[in-house]
């Protein structure tokens, strides 16, 4: 559905009030960075969390303007549902025994030991 000019205000307020995710890190000289996961380029850094959040709803405010003006598509934002917890990885045989292994040292299971792996690897 194109939206017209007049209407972009409204849309904008719509869009906004949706659940689109919010990503929050903090940088290493104590300030802050922002962006909406959904929208790329999308984002901006504040003195405080506070200051970043509430400088990236101006910038998605902006960022929804732009794309609408332009009649460009917006995405959906990410259904929680979408995400199972459960995915499946194809490795090789020597890293499947090196990983079971690992985990043998370490007294879990292959699968805790991976997740393990994965959450430090993700921060």
């Amino acid at each position: 559905m194109a939206v017209t000019a007049t209407d972009v205000p409204a849309e904008v307020q719509r869009l906004m009030a949706l659940p689109y995710t919010h990503e929050l890190l903090a940088n290493e000289d104590g300030t802050w960075f922002a962006r909406i996961v959904e929208f790329p380029g999308c984002m901006t850094e504040g003195d405080t969390k506070t200051e970043a959040l509430e400088l990236l709803d101006d910038a998605m405010a902006d960022w929804l303007t732009a794309k609408l003006e332009d009649g460009d598509p917006i995405p959906e934002p990410m259904a929680p549902e979408a995400f199972s917890g459960r995915f499946v990885v194809r490795a090789s045989r020597s890293l499947h025994r090196d990983l079971a292994r690992n985990a043998e040292r370490e007294g879990v299971s292959l699968n805790q030991y991976v997740v393990t792996k994965l959450s430090r690897a993700c921060g």
